[in-house]
């Protein structure tokens, strides 16, 4: 069974007459792919944009465009639908669906849709710059966040008109991760603090040369992600930039550093549950760091004096949950346990990076938990998605 958080959800994708309708498209497509069943509805505005049948296409659902459509198989399509949401996303919401959802007007499909449903709403605004920053549009968001609505923020970049500002359709995955949040805000990690690190530290030589490992960051990441859709605050401490579906509702803090990775850790883990180490931080980092490039000049021979770096999961100490992660190529087992005794760890999941699809810059993974008590857990070869719903499994059993 799927464990992403759209799979088996019902949502309403409400479309309102906006240059940015061929966009809702798409979206429709990746909640398709996501699992979700999704049921379109169109403002009258928005058929002009995008044909109904384009989303039928893509939903394989019918399309509802009218508050009483007598083809229908359904009693009232808007009432059937919204009783059946679990979410609603409004994408592209104009400055006019907006306004007339914050007095709220039911005269149209996607109106009378929201209205009649209790299920939360997502709104993503696509307009003109002045007509998104204009006071009365800014006092409908407002207005709509007191009644629990939560709204997506317009990107930056190219208009319609040519113009450049804020009011493009937020990226697909912003939309998409944002939607993960709110159906996950009551999993069973709500109210849980949880930090995760991800990816390899970079340890610099001069402005232009650094160390580092291989590690690419995306078991952390799909940890961030898969607590996230759980209920948990997260916050999570990376070296490298995860794409825009991670982040939605993800506090994001990057550093470079083994050093930085420390401090930012320890910053991060006041007042949190639980420590999901999943970086691969440097061992060892150059003893000076020059301010300018360094030149080959005429030598053959380059020495390079390296210093140890703190072992941040070892040195962080606080009343949380510290799971770890051991990268090994040989003897998975021995090396595991000893980094689970050294560093006073609940868990460690351990993979050996020579497997294939296990090692470095792979969708997938194979770990082995060992826990504090003695038990071992190997798990097959899964995509990192599910691996990290299954150490999160473990994880709240130990917050309970």
């Amino acid at each position: 069974m799927s464990r992403h958080p759209l799979s088996g959800k019902h949502i309403v994708l409400g479309v309102a007459g906006s240059i940015a309708a061929y966009k809702a498209a798409d979206l429709a497509s990746r909640l398709v792919q996501a699992g979700a069943q999704v049921d379109t509805v169109m403002t009258r505005e928005a058929t002009a944009f995008v044909a109904p049948l384009t989303f039928q296409a893509l939903t394989h659902r019918p399309v509802i465009t009218d508050l009483f459509d007598p083809r229908s198989e359904l009693a009232i399509d808007h009432v059937a639908v919204a009783k059946r949401a679990d979410a609603i996303l409004l994408a592209p919401a104009t400055a006019q669906l907006i306004a007339r959802l914050a007095i709220g007007m039911a005269d149209d499909a996607v109106t009378a849709t929201v209205l009649a449903s209790s299920a939360p709403v997502v709104i993503c605004p696509a307009m003109e710059t002045n007509m998104y920053q204009h006071p009365a549009t800014q006092t409908n968001l407002a207005r709509l966040k007191e009644w629990g609505a939560v709204v997506v923020e317009p990107a930056r970049g190219r208009l319609a008109s040519g113009a450049e500002g804020i009011g493009r359709l937020a990226d697909p995955g912003t939309i998409t991760g944002t939607l993960r949040w709110v159906l996950g805000r009551n999993g069973d990690l709500a109210g849980r603090r949880i930090v995760v690190s991800a990816g390899g530290t970079r340890e610099a030589i001069d402005p232009v040369r650094y160390i580092t490992n291989r590690s690419s960051g995306k078991m952390g990441h799909a940890l961030a992600a898969a607590a996230r859709d759980r209920g948990a605050q997260v916050t999570l401490v990376t070296t490298v930039t995860p794409d825009p579906e991670t982040t939605a509702g993800v506090e994001v803090r990057r550093v470079e550093s083994a050093l930085g990775m420390l401090a930012a850790v320890e910053e991060a883990v006041q007042g949190a549950d639980a420590l999901i180490m999943a970086a691969a931080v440097a061992d060892f980092r150059p003893e000076s760091t020059a301010t300018h490039k360094l030149k080959k000049g005429d030598a053959d021979e380059w020495t390079l004096r390296l210093v140890r770096n703190p072992d941040v999961l070892a040195t962080v100490s606080g009343s949380f949950i510290k799971v770890g992660f051991a990268a090994e190529t040989a003897d998975l087992r021995g090396n595991a346990l000893a980094k689970l005794k050294a560093k006073g760890l609940h868990m460690i999941a351990a993979n050996d990076v020579s497997e294939p699809g296990s090692g470095f810059d792979t969708d997938t993974n194979r770990v082995t938990l060992f826990h504090a008590d003695g038990r071992v857990e190997a798990l097959p070869l899964l995509p990192k998605a599910d691996v990290a719903h299954l150490i999160l499994d473990r994880l709240a059993a130990l917050l309970d």
